[in-house]
């Protein structure tokens, strides 16, 4: 059978159209089909079922009418009835459907502009699913592309099967893009929109320094060496950490390379950026004394609960610590994940000087003693009355110029004063109206009852509705920078665990979990945990 020249200029159009927008041939001709449809409708009437079918080889067309097998007829352009449909088929049932041939038709010139159109948008759909489904594997990845225009500050990228979008805040201060300039990025978002799948490129994304060294050093791409963390002010100064699982590879000389070629090459494309390489450590102090270089550190001091270090650098290094408008401190903190406090070696030696001082006046009044003995205890490292009143006696007999009398006497006085303040306490917690009932929790102390009093947390209900957070405080970091919010016992040595203990015990005196139900959930997180490991 010969193939008609209109039927064979259809196939043509749909080689051409899927070569043109990269889709599959199919998609194209299933398009044709739905437009040949709409435009039967508007000849054979909009409520008709009509299918069209398109032969891929042949280019043959074919129009039928489909009906639905019903037992009474309410509309006979959709519905036939059950009796005449059996006049055709003896073993049709009630909800098949039977069809009618329909002649060819001749496309008038608003049904071929209607065709047109249902045939640009499936292929406008097809095209965008196909760009969709190829760059939302592609997160994660540095692209390169073509400046097509500058709006507003957002640089579009011509992709070549898709446009990528720079926004403003993604690009690298004083960093000017003009139209044809060529251009790599880091491709971190696809998104499908209803305008097309929109794909959001970054410059300034600590993940593009990440995979600019991965295409520069090869031990970084071969896994030899592992870039731990990145901290970066874009255009201006960054900071990345680096450790390498050969112990012969020098990390930081690898990412330098010969003559500083390999960062020289990432430094370039980032507009001049200064990176400093450091070595990462599983400590947390030498990661964080390595990460303020160049500024060379005295002592640090860890507190580990709340991710916070004590920085002291001699007196002429502190400027060169900070940085220039705080940069250099900003991303080590950045970089290693602490709040760094920095302090001079005076500064220190002054804040020592006034603890001291403190401790030692906090013994002379509560002990009543004179200001050597109070000084000689602050000096011997006791910072609380409590210290003094329970510790063994012998470590206070033991004090140069004390003796087994004078300790007795000194704890006789630290216990009686301990007392004394018990007494106050008690006397306010019940004035405030902090029930008897929260004295069952174990872990809270009078002085911790007063503060959850003083927080209008006056019941075990009260206390069973907080949580640790309520308690103990929470830190939100943006932007690179920490902001911490007190709890409510944030005068007090207490841990997140304690505070997670001490509001289960509550809910459970309060009635309002059992044993069962805290059983039930540690062997979830178990089968979870367990699943994870097996992952």
């Amino acid at each position: 059978m010969a193939v008609s020249a209109n039927r064979l200029e259809l196939l043509q159009i749909a080689d051409a159209v899927a070569r043109e927008k990269l889709i599959d041939r199919e998609i194209v001709i299933d398009a044709m089909a739905d437009a040949i449809q709409k435009a039967a409708r508007s000849r054979y009437g909009q409520e008709t079922d009509i299918l069209a079918d398109i032969n891929p080889k042949t280019g043959e067309i074919k129009l039928q009418r489909r009906l639905l097998v019903v037992d009474k007829v309410e509309d006979y352009s959709t519905q036939i009835a059950l009796e005449l449909a059996r006049d055709r088929d003896e073993n049709i049932q009630l909800g098949d459907f039977v069809t009618d041939p329909l002649p060819p038709m001749d496309f008038g010139r608003i049904a071929a502009q209607s065709a047109k159109q249902v045939i640009v948008q499936k292929v406008r759909e097809a095209e965008r699913d196909k760009q969709y489904d190829e760059y939302k594997d592609r997160v994660g990845e540095i692209v390169n592309g073509t400046v097509k225009r500058v709006e507003y500050g957002n640089v579009i990228v011509d992709l070549g099967r898709g446009e990528g979008i720079i926004r403003r805040d993604e690009t690298i201060p004083r960093e000017n893009f003009r139209y044809g300039d060529r251009v790599r990025a880091y491709v971190y978002d696809v998104r499908r929109e209803q305008r097309g799948p929109q794909i959001f490129l970054s410059r300034t994304h600590p993940q593009f320094m990440v995979k600019l060294f991965t295409m520069e050093v090869p031990e970084i791409y071969d896994g030899v060496i592992e870039i731990r963390s990145v901290a970066r002010d874009p255009g201006s100064r960054a900071k990345i950490a680096v450790i390498s699982n050969d112990s012969s590879i020098d990390p930081v000389g690898a990412c330098v390379g010969m003559r500083g070629s390999r960062v020289q090459a990432v430094v370039g494309e980032l507009q001049g950026e200064k990176i400093d390489i450091i070595p990462w450590s599983h400590d947390p102090a030498s990661f964080i004394v390595n990460a303020l270089q160049p500024a060379e550190v005295a002592k640090v001091v860890l507190d580990e609960d709340a991710e916070r270090i004590e920085v002291v650098v001699p007196d002429e290094q502190l400027s060169l610590a900070i940085g220039r408008r705080g940069q250099n401190v900003r991303l080590a903190s950045q970089l290693t994940g602490w709040d760094i406090d920095i302090l001079t070696e005076e500064e220190e030696s002054q804040r020592r000087q006034k603890e001291f001082v403190e401790r030692s006046n906090l013994f002379m009044e509560a002990l009543n003693v004179d200001e050597m003995v109070g000084q000689v205890l602050a000096s011997e490292g006791f910072s609380q009355v409590e210290e003094v009143a329970y510790v063994d006696l012998d470590e206070i007999a033991s004090i140069d110029g004390f003796d087994e009398e004078t300790a007795q006497e000194l704890q006789t006085r630290a216990r009686e004063h301990l007392d004394r303040l018990e007494a106050e306490l008690e006397a306010k917690r019940v004035e405030l109206g902090v029930s008897d009932d929260l004295k069952q929790v174990e872990g809270l102390t009078t002085q911790m009852l007063v503060a959850l009093g003083e927080n209008d947390i006056k019941s075990l209900d009260d206390f069973a509705g907080c949580a640790a957070d309520d308690l103990v405080g929470w830190s939100e970091r943006k932007n690179g920078e920490t902001k911490r919010f007190d709890g409510i016992l944030k005068d007090f040595e207490v841990s997140r665990a304690d505070a997670d203990a001490m509001i289960i015990q509550a809910r459970l005196a309060a009635g309002w979990i059992t044993e069962d139900d805290i059983a039930v959930e540690e062997g979830a997180e178990e089968a979870v945990e367990e699943g994870a490991e097996q992952a």
